[in-house]
């Protein structure tokens, strides 16, 4: 067989292989992890009523480009489907490690309790 045909019959096979099913072809799963779970805070932000702009804030290791497509996704869905965010409760983890020691600091001392190893006094 002339080695031009062996080329042609090799990359013949080759494209019709699904490449994900050969390792080392397919894309990296951590990418793919990445990925999904960049999109996946796109939703919850825009469904926690966040902006876009907080939420690049709030997730700077998140890729930006599927945060949004995440946000874009969920803010389509819940359009089509009339559904009314909910107000997020939590706060920038900046906010909250500034408001923790104040919180500390401001918070009352508790009362010293018996113990329940102790005997009523006797009348």
């Amino acid at each position: 067989m002339p080695p031009r045909f062996c080329l042609f019959a090799l990359t013949l096979l080759l494209t019709a292989c699904d490449s994900g099913l050969i390792p080392g072809l397919g894309t990296d799963p951590r990418v793919v992890a990445k990925e999904a779970d960049s999109k996946a805070i796109g939703g919850a932000c825009r469904y926690g009523l966040r902006s876009i702009e907080d939420c690049y804030t709030l997730n700077p290791k998140a890729t930006k480009s599927h945060v949004f497509t995440g946000w874009k996704e969920m803010d389509q869905y819940m359009r089509e489907n009339k559904i009314e965010g909910a107000a997020s409760e939590v706060s920038a983890p900046e906010e909250a490690a500034a408001a923790a020691p104040a919180d500390k600091a401001s918070a009352p001392k508790a009362e010293a309790k018996p113990k329940a190893d102790a005997k009523p006094a006797a009348h």
